[in-house]
């Protein structure tokens, strides 16, 4: 696989800054999700990297991320050293962290071809992923657009944001204009998009560097203003000054030039902890056990045991995390909302997990 694209050199950035609370209490802000083996065994960066580096190579592949995060990722990284870091002063959201991306590739190779991806998904086969993202940024170049990647619902997910395609730009790869971007449904919602054929929103993003500062000098003031500072080399003031904003919010539901296209392999979001039971095997009885376990008259549970064996007798649809300051014990259909019981838990409980 080349790492140019119809002589339009192709870069990926990975954003890797999340604190993943929603994998509390084994992810903290000084371990990330990103950095735990959730999807397998090796950290969600590591196969992000080996996911990508066979398109782009390591020369053109940039981690955006926090100054906290710098060494850990690099330890998860040794293929990689302190040059291929874009470390954000402060974080501020998709927005301003892409622009800046943008501006630093494009200052480097102006016609260079962007691809933005997530540190925490799951993506099968790796092989049909690099393929389209290949065709996809040819087609980014020669259509001028800002292609999102859509994939194909499995399941009514209420967790992810959906897009509805519009009129068709191109049969392969299969794009079409956005004619809507749908934020997370209610289950109803989400069987009815399923049958009127939208997409999930993977978040994995294809377009020229520039035309993405083209349009955010377009349709986003809150950070074309301050693109100024980013000429003058002066990312600190540029982070100080740009809002906290999404690239969806802030580009992606303004601009005209925005595109879907559609996935030719699975892809899951890893979440939150009902995640696992998708991405790890599980026992006849739909157990997920990650660690010392004994489970016995049990079913549907996840367990994670970092810091000795966890017994679990006559529960059904549970999550059960333990580490070495803390245990959690919680409904499976609950483990979205976990962001919302740390916002109510007492801080000496919320912090007993190294955060």
């Amino acid at each position: 696989m080349s790492s140019s694209t119809a002589e339009r050199p192709v870069w990926a950035v990975v954003l890797a800054g999340g604190a993943g609370t929603r994998f509390w209490p084994v992810s903290t802000p000084a371990r990330p999700k990103q950095l735990l083996p959730l999807a397998g065994a090796t950290p969600l960066i590591a196969q992000t990297v080996e996911r990508i580096v066979p398109l782009v190579g390591t020369d053109r592949l940039r981690i955006l991320t926090g100054k906290a995060l710098a060494q850990p990722l690099l330890g998860a990284l040794p293929e990689l050293g302190q040059e291929h870091l874009l470390l954000e002063p402060r974080a501020r959201g998709t927005a301003p962290v892409l622009a800046w991306a943008a501006h630093a590739i494009a200052a480097a190779d102006p016609s260079a071809v962007m691809i933005s991806l997530h540190a925490d998904h799951l993506i099968q086969p790796a092989d049909a992923f690099r393929a389209l993202l290949a065709d996809v940024a040819r087609t980014a170049a020669q259509e001028e657009r800002l292609f999102t990647i859509g994939a194909v619902p499995t399941r009514p997910e209420t967790g992810y944001g959906y897009i509805r395609p519009g009129d068709a730009l191109t049969r392969d790869p299969a794009t079409f204009q956005v004619a809507a971007f749908v934020e997370k449904p209610t289950a109803e919602l989400a069987r009815r998009y399923i049958g009127e054929g939208c997409y999930w929103n993977t978040g994995i993003f294809v377009w020229p560097a520039r035309l993405l500062l083209d349009e955010i000098r377009r349709h986003t003031p809150e950070i074309a203003e301050h693109l100024d500072l980013l000429d003058a080399g002066n990312i600190e003031a540029f982070f100080d000054r740009v809002p906290t904003l999404t690239i969806d919010v802030g580009l992606l539901e303004r601009s005209a030039r925005v595109a879907v296209a559609a996935a030719t392999f699975d892809w899951d979001d890893v979440g939150a902890w009902d995640a696992v039971a998708r991405t790890r095997p599980h026992d006849a009885a739909g157990n997920v056990v990650v660690g010392q376990a004994g489970l016995v008259d049990a079913h549907d549970c996840i367990v994670w045991s970092e810091s000795g064996p966890v017994v679990v007798f006559g529960a059904h649809d549970l999550v059960i995390v333990q580490t070495a300051g803390v245990t959690l014990v919680a409904a499976r259909d609950r483990v979205s909302d976990l962001k919302k019981m740390l916002d109510r838990l007492p801080p000496h409980l919320r912090d007993a997990a190294g955060g």
